[in-house]
């Protein structure tokens, strides 16, 4: 009974307490709700500003960066930034000063630096791409590191994104991008076509040679004005293997080549050149076996 009573006194105690205090503060904590209140309008508000600030900067981007990818990256940091000095109106309202919230600011970006090592990585890999311009928007692309290939569809802040030629989307890190080797295949208008085609060693080699040639002429695709070659590139262990060499604009590489190798085809039928196929010739000695 003793316990029961002074457990009813002790909590008596704490609820005198806890209505002394908000008597004492009710000032105090009335103007802090009214300016969590306040700060919630204005980050509402601040969200609405921040909407409509961005369409001119989106503008004057546009107009100065002729890359979208770097018009995309400067405008998600303009964003960022925005939104970062919303966060210190907010704190100034809720009433942590500016150089508590300046010490904060900084205290995390070095956390959050240490933490997330990979994603400061990846942003300082998107200016890099962004000041270097190795790449653009629209141009194909392959990242020799981990073997990504595709058609560069944006850089953004973290993640550059690649659209691969069967339609599937590649968010390569822009650090990974920007400490690889990348071969821009679209980076110039015009590409050399190079292949090589076997023949066997009974067939015509000088006919061969002629009919790739009269081809190549004769391909609409291919860039007439600039140097054709045909040649014996190898003599390989079933077959002569004709090289040849032909330039294209770099958008009909692929057409062109596929064009090429069908026609090959049919008129090395139509003309009895032979395209062997790999062989391996045995000799089996006949006298061991007999005399066994």
């Amino acid at each position: 009974m003793d316990s029961v009573t002074e457990l009813q006194q002790t909590t008596v105690e704490e609820a005198n307490r806890m209505v002394t205090y908000f008597q004492e503060n009710a000032s105090n904590i009335l103007i802090f709700g009214l300016r969590i209140i306040f700060a919630v309008a204005i980050f509402f508000i601040g969200r609405k500003v921040i909407t409509l600030l961005l369409r001119p900067v989106d503008r004057f981007f546009k107009r100065s960066i002729k890359e979208e990818s770097g018009h995309h990256f400067m405008v998600s940091l303009s964003k960022a930034g925005m939104y970062v000095v919303l966060a210190g109106i907010l704190a100034s309202i809720v009433g942590i000063s500016t150089t508590s919230f300046a010490a904060l600011i900084a205290s995390l970006g070095v956390g959050v630096g240490l933490a997330l090592k990979e994603s400061m990585s990846n942003l300082a890999g998107g200016m890099i791409l962004l000041m270097t311009k190795p790449v653009g928007s629209g141009e194909y692309i392959k990242e020799d590191g981990h073997g990504n290939e595709g058609t560069v569809q944006k850089i953004g802040l973290f993640y550059t994104t690649l659209v691969t030629p069967d339609n599937q989307v590649i968010n390569l890190p822009n650090g990974v991008l920007a400490n690889s080797g990348i071969t821009n295949v679209s980076g110039q208008k015009k590409r050399e076509l190079r292949y090589t085609v076997g023949i066997s060693y009974e067939s015509d080699l000088k006919k061969a040679k002629n009919l790739i040639l009269e081809i190549l002429s004769h391909e609409e695709m291919v860039l007439q004005e600039e140097s054709k070659q045909v040649f014996v590139d190898e003599l390989g262990d079933s077959a002569v293997k004709i090289g040849w060499r032909a330039w294209v604009a770099t958008e009909n590489y692929w057409t062109a080549k596929w064009n090429i190798l069908e026609q090959i085809k049919i008129v090395f039928d139509k003309e009895g050149i032979e395209i062997p196929f790999s062989q391996l010739d045995v000799n089996l000695d006949t006298s061991k076996i007999r005399s066994k």
